[in-house]
C-alpha cells in the first residue's frame, strides 16, 4: 500500500466523514440561529478561516463554487457577523458533530493519532483555505471532536489539491464539476449557469487531475509506515460505516479515556 494508492483508497471515506457535519441537520439549525441561510453559514463558515477578505478572494480559495454565489453567501453572512466569527461556530459545530457521532467509536484515539500525523505533515503550499483551518485552535479537547476536526482538515487537503490538479489539467472549475459524477445538477448546486460545455472532450483531463490529485495529497500519508496506512484505511472505513442517522441519540461514551475508545 503506498502513500499514493492509500490518498486514492481513502478519499469517499474522507470526503464524506470531512464533510458530514456541515449536513447535519443540527448544524443547519444552528445557522438559524444566528440568522443566518443555510448558504451563508456554509460559504462564511469554510471561508472565514481567511479573515475578512473580499468575496473575490474567498471565491478563488473555495474554488469549485461560482464566485456570484460566493458573494452571495458571504456577503449575506458579513451583514451578520464578522466571517472569523462564523467560521468559530462553524468549527465548534464540527466539534459537536465529533462528539455525537465519532466519540463512541472503539477505536477513535487511534484514529485521532494516525490522521493527526498526516494532518502535520501534509505540505500547504498553495493550499490557502487548508492552511487557514489547519491554524484555527479546536475549541474541545474530547477526542471525537479531535477527530471530526482531523478529518475535516484532510478533507480540505484533498479539495485544495484537487483545485489544484484541475486547473493544471486546464479544466475550469464548472468544466471538472460538469464531467464529474453530479454533472450539470452539480454544476446547479454550486450557481454555475448553463450553457454548459459538452462532457466528452473533458473526460480525460478529468481523470487526470484526480490521479494528479491523489499525487499531491499522498505526500501527507508517506508519514505513516505501510501497516499504519492499512489500519488507517479500515479505521475510516469503521467509522464511515458506523455514522448514526441524522437525528437519532448520540452513542456518548461514559468516560472520554475509557476503554470504550481503546
Amino acid at each position: 500500500m503506498t502513500p499514493e494508492q492509500t490518498a486514492q483508497a481513502s478519499r469517499d471515506a474522507v470526503l464524506e466523514l470531512g464533510g458530514a457535519y456541515a449536513e447535519c441537520p443540527r448544524t443547519l439549525r444552528r445557522a438559524r440561529q444566528l440568522g443566518l441561510s443555510g448558504w451563508a453559514f456554509y460559504v462564511a463558515g469554510r471561508g472565514g478561516a481567511l479573515g475578512d477578505v473580499r468575496s473575490d478572494t474567498v471565491a478563488a480559495a473555495l474554488g469549485f463554487i461560482a464566485p456570484e454565489a460566493v458573494a452571495d453567501g458571504w456577503d449575506g453572512a458579513r451583514r451578520v457577523l464578522p466571517p472569523t466569527e462564523v467560521a468559530a461556530v462553524h468549527l465548534a459545530e464540527c466539534c459537536r458533530w465529533g462528539v455525537e457521532q465519532l466519540g463512541g467509536f472503539p477505536r477513535v484515539e487511534r484514529l485521532v493519532d494516525l490522521t493527526q500525523r498526516v494532518v502535520l505533515a501534509a505540505d500547504a503550499s498553495a493550499l490557502p483555505l487548508f492552511a487557514a483551518w489547519r491554524a484555527m485552535p479546536v475549541p474541545d479537547d474530547d477526542l471525537g471532536a479531535q477527530a471530526a476536526v482531523l478529518l475535516h482538515l484532510l478533507r480540505e487537503h484533498r479539495a485544495g489539491a484537487h483545485l489544484l490538479a484541475v486547473r493544471a489539467s486546464g479544466l475550469s472549475p464548472v468544466e471538472a464539476i460538469i464531467s464529474g459524477p453530479e454533472g450539470e445538477a452539480g454544476a446547479v448546486a454550486w450557481g454555475w449557469q448553463p450553457p454548459y460545455p459538452g462532457v466528452g472532450p473533458l473526460l480525460r483531463r478529468r481523470v487526470w487531475a484526480e490521479a494528479v490529485t491523489d499525487r499531491i495529497t499522498s505526500s501527507a500519508y508517506a508519514v505513516l509506515a505501510i501497516d499504519e496506512r492499512i489500519e488507517l484505511l479500515g479505521l475510516l472505513d469503521s467509522a464511515r460505516k458506523g455514522l448514526r442517522p441524522p437525528g437519532s441519540e448520540p452513542n456518548r461514551s461514559p468516560d472520554p479515556d475509557g476503554a470504550a475508545r481503546g
